[in-house]
């Protein structure tokens, strides 16, 4: 394994092992399921899997388990398969929960577990020009979209904390890319705002993910205003304020689910 600090609060983990041997992930909103080690014990709790979930036995120690994009996957790595994480840290220690915990100590020789991906969801082959707006957990998904979109004009809208987190995409950077970093207490009204004023046609396909209720008024336009069809416009909230290890396939607005 190897930890890399590849943007402020970003940090790359690469985990290897022959269990990695046969994994794919050829859709750009794939996420694999990471069980971590018990911050407090040390014990790495792991589920058997029934009917596509996971299951505990009685009497097992904590599930601790949350979703990743799966950045980069190599068959044949510096010791073998190799998969790429990126991690969100949140101040020093860890702060922010059991998985920014273990990324921010994270050294070679510690473990976790994998799951999936399931059910890739394959980019679209026609579009002409694209809108991603994201916030840092979801940058990496970012990543895999600017990769399955090839090289059609894209506008990012990114939410950070740090503005020069804006180092995360400079490979993606050049003619055609007009990439916008917003930070400050103010950034989500100010993202939604920039987004009502930008040009959407036919062709323009949108990847909107991050904090779930910062998406609502956004998913609103887009699909309600706008009457965009489901297929030109990707959602998915990673995370929830106030809410623990988010079920991401919920609905993102209750009040108003998806056609």
């Amino acid at each position: 394994m190897r930890v890399e600090d590849v943007a402020p609060r970003m940090r790359r983990i690469t985990l290897g092992g022959d269990d990695l041997a046969d994994f794919a992930s050829p859709g750009p909103t794939d996420h694999v399921k990471v069980f971590f080690p018990d911050p407090a014990t040390g014990e790495l709790v792991t589920p058997e899997w029934v009917k596509g979930r996971p299951q505990v036995a009685e009497g097992a120690g904590e599930l601790i388990v949350r979703d990743y994009t799966p950045l980069a996957f190599r068959a044949e790595g510096e010791h073998g398969p190799e998969l790429d994480l990126d991690f969100v840290l949140h101040g020093d220690g860890g702060a922010g929960g059991p998985a920014a915990a273990w990324a921010a100590n994270a050294k070679p020789g510690d473990r976790v577990r994998l799951g999936g991906p399931r059910g890739s969801q394959l980019p679209p082959t026609d579009a002409e020009s694209a809108i991603l707006v994201a916030d840092e957990s979801a940058l990496p998904a970012v990543s895999r979209w600017l990769d399955a979109l090839g090289n059609i004009p894209a506008v990012g809208l990114f939410s950070v904390e740090d503005p020069d987190t804006a180092s995360y995409l400079d490979a993606y950077a050049g003619e055609g890319r007009d990439f916008r970093w917003f930070s400050g207490d103010d950034r989500e009204d100010r993202i939604t705002e920039t987004l009502r004023g930008l040009t959407i046609d036919e062709g323009t396909f949108l990847f909107l993910a991050g904090e779930a209720n910062s998406l609502i008024p956004r998913r609103r336009y887009l699909r309600r205003e706008l009457g965009l069809p489901k297929n030109q416009v990707d959602i998915r909230g990673y995370w929830k304020q106030g809410t623990i290890a988010l079920d991401h396939h919920a609905p993102l607005d209750p009040a108003d689910p998806e056609d």
